[in-house]
C-alpha cells in the first residue's frame, strides 16, 4: 500500500492557548501538518472537476462557528476527513438544534421556549414564567445572554433583540432559570470516552471561565459518566465539551455541547493529559497513526 505523505491541515484563524498546545503536541509527535488560516482560503469549484486539496485529513480549530461549518463541509466535499465533522459542527453550534437532538435522545434538558420572532416570546413569557434566560443560537462565553426577571425586563431585552440585524437574531430561545449552587459542570468527551470534568465556579450566574470563573475538579460519578456518554450518542461522537447544569436539589440537565471546546482552565486542575487525549482521538479518527 502506498503511504499517503500529504500533511494534516490544522484549520485556524485566531490562535488561542488551546491551539498553541495542540500544535505543540503535533510537533512533539513529528506529525507533518500545515496550519491553514481559513480567512485566506479561496476554494474554486470548477465544472466537472472534483475539488482537490493537498491534505490527508484536517483538525478544525476555527473559532467562528459559521466559518467552521462551511470550511469543514468544503474539505469533506474534497474527500478530506475533518475532526470534528461538519455535521457535528452544524448541530452543536446551534443551541436550539442541540436541544432538539438531546430531547430526541431522551436526555434531560432545561424547560425551554422557542419562537421565530422576539415579539412572540414576549407574549408568551408571562405564561412561561420568570426568572428565565434568553440566549443567542450561536456563540460562546455567555455573550448576549440575559436573565429575565420580570415582564418589564423581558420587554427591554426582547425589544433590543428584535432590533438586531440578521434573521438568526430573531429566533428567540428562552430557558427556565435553574437555581444552581454557584457552579456548572464542563466535561470533555472524546469519541464517547469521558476524559475528565471540571466545575466552573463563579458568584455570577454565568460561570464561564472566560468571564472569570475558576476551575475545580468534578468527580466522575457513574450517573454523570452515563449522562455524558448518552449525550455523545445523541449528538454524535467527536471532540466534545459538554455543559451540564445541576440544580441545588441535585438534578442534572444537559445544557449545551461545544464542538471546538476550550480547555485552558481544565488543564490546570485535571490530572489527565487532556491535550494528548485530544490529539490521540483526532489522529485515530483521521487514520493517521498507521501512516506515520
Amino acid at each position: 500500500m502506498t503511504m499517503d505523505r500529504r500533511p494534516l491541515a490544522v484549520l485556524t484563524s485566531r490562535v488561542r492557548l488551546e491551539e498553541r498546545l495542540l500544535l505543540a503536541e503535533l510537533r512533539r509527535r513529528d506529525i507533518d501538518f500545515v496550519q491553514v488560516d481559513t480567512r485566506t482560503l479561496a476554494l474554486r469549484l470548477e465544472t466537472g472537476q472534483r475539488l482537490a486539496l493537498p491534505y490527508r485529513g484536517a483538525l478544525s480549530r476555527e473559532i467562528s462557528h459559521t466559518r467552521n461549518a462551511y470550511v469543514s463541509r468544503l474539505f469533506e466535499h474534497a474527500g478530506v476527513p475533518v475532526v470534528n465533522s461538519s455535521r457535528i459542527i452544524t448541530l452543536c453550534g446551534d443551541k436550539l438544534l442541540t436541544t432538539l437532538a438531546l430531547r430526541e435522545g431522551g436526555l434531560p434538558t432545561i424547560r425551554a421556549m422557542a419562537t421565530l420572532v422576539p415579539e412572540a416570546a414576549l407574549a408568551g413569557m408571562d405564561d412561561f414564567g420568570y426568572p428565565a434566560v434568553v440566549k443567542p443560537l450561536t456563540g460562546s462565553w455567555g455573550k448576549l445572554m440575559a436573565r429575565l426577571r420580570d415582564h418589564e425586563g423581558a420587554e427591554a431585552v426582547l425589544e433590543h433583540r428584535g432590533a438586531l440585524p440578521g434573521p438568526q437574531h430573531q429566533i428567540t430561545f428562552v430557558q427556565e432559570y435553574v437555581d444552581k449552587p454557584g457552579r456548572d459542570i464542563k466535561a470533555y468527551v472524546f469519541g464517547g470516552e469521558v476524559v475528565g470534568a471540571i466545575y466552573k465556579v463563579h458568584d455570577h450566574w454565568r460561570t464561564n471561565t472566560a468571564r472569570g470563573g475558576r476551575a475545580e475538579v468534578c468527580p466522575l460519578t457513574d450517573e454523570l459518566v452515563k449522562l455524558l456518554q448518552d449525550t455523545a450518542s445523541a449528538v454524535g461522537e467527536g471532540v466534545l465539551g459538554i455543559d451540564v447544569i445541576q440544580h441545588r436539589d441535585g438534578t442534572m440537565y444537559v445544557n449545551e455541547v461545544n464542538h471546538t471546546p476550550e480547555f485552558h482552565g481544565a488543564i490546570e486542575v485535571l490530572g489527565v493529559d487532556l491535550v494528548g487525549a485530544y490529539v490521540d482521538y483526532a489522529l485515530g479518527q483521521l487514520d493517521l497513526w498507521s501512516q506515520r
